[in-house]
């Protein structure tokens, strides 16, 4: 069972000590709306689903279910599964998502090396025969480009998102959304297999294509902004990082 964070342990509201605000922070699958609670617990293993005072229907039937069920749901990109991943598993609303976000920001990191890496044919640096130096430079060029397009990257998306819900600067307000894009990106994980097998060089355009759709989902969710606007300022932002990733290319190859 997938149970959120903020809602272990609970009654139906009687004698309960813990701050109603704290719980509003959870949210319907369905229509998005906040929620006090999801479920109340009986006794361990007995628990009954909360339903939505707006949309009357069960708030959030994910929570009875395995994770595998939620994956499929989220490459089949359900704005429900989305939901509940974001709101009622990870909780972004309470705020309390650093450990998260640095977990996050280092495997997503990892995988774009290794994206750059197979783009650049680079299993030449893990010869025994080149030296301990030119190995040293190469996973500097490496990192630089991780870093150097990823700044682009969440910068235009920041900017973008801004610029659309006319943002003040709100340092929590922007986590969540940063924290949104990474863990939606969680198609780059197939690039792990491509370090293993060959694939045809097709495969990279057909997984970015799947982390723009991704990342749109997940800004729809978290901003509540249309569809449009959220796959424009995804596809402008992985824009800008590919022209920057193939002028480094260029570049660092020359």
């Amino acid at each position: 069972m997938v149970a959120p964070n903020a809602n272990a342990g609970g009654d139906s509201g009687e004698g309960s000590t813990e701050s109603v605000d704290d719980r509003w922070f959870l949210r319907c699958v369905n229509c998005g709306s906040g929620m006090r609670s999801l479920f109340v617990q009986y006794s361990p293993g007995n628990i009954r689903l909360m339903k939505c005072e707006h949309c009357k229907a069960v708030a959030d039937p994910y929570i009875e279910c395995e994770f595998m069920i939620i994956l499929i749901d989220m490459i089949l990109h359900k704005r429900k599964a989305y939901r509940h991943l974001l709101f009622n598993m990870l909780n972004l609303g309470a705020g309390d998502s650093k450990g998260i976000l640095w977990k996050s920001s280092l495997l997503y990191f990892l995988l774009d090396a290794c994206r750059f890496s197979l783009l650049k044919n680079s299993k030449a640096c893990l010869d025994s025969s080149r030296s301990l130096l030119l190995s040293f430079l190469t996973c500097g060029k490496v990192m630089l480009n991780v870093l150097l397009g990823n700044f682009i990257f969440i910068s235009v998306v920041l900017l973008g998102i801004r610029f659309l819900l006319n943002l003040s600067f709100d340092v929590s307000r922007y986590r969540q959304i940063l924290l949104a894009i990474l863990v939606s990106s969680y198609f780059k994980l197939y690039l792990v297999a491509m370090m293993v097998w060959e694939f045809p060089s097709s495969v990279f355009l057909v997984i970015d294509i799947l982390v723009i759709s991704s990342n749109a989902l997940a800004l729809g969710v978290v901003t509540e902004l249309q569809t449009a606007g959220c796959l424009g300022v995804c596809f402008g932002a992985h824009a800008a990082k590919f022209f920057s990733d193939r002028w480094l290319l260029h570049l660092l190859s020359g």
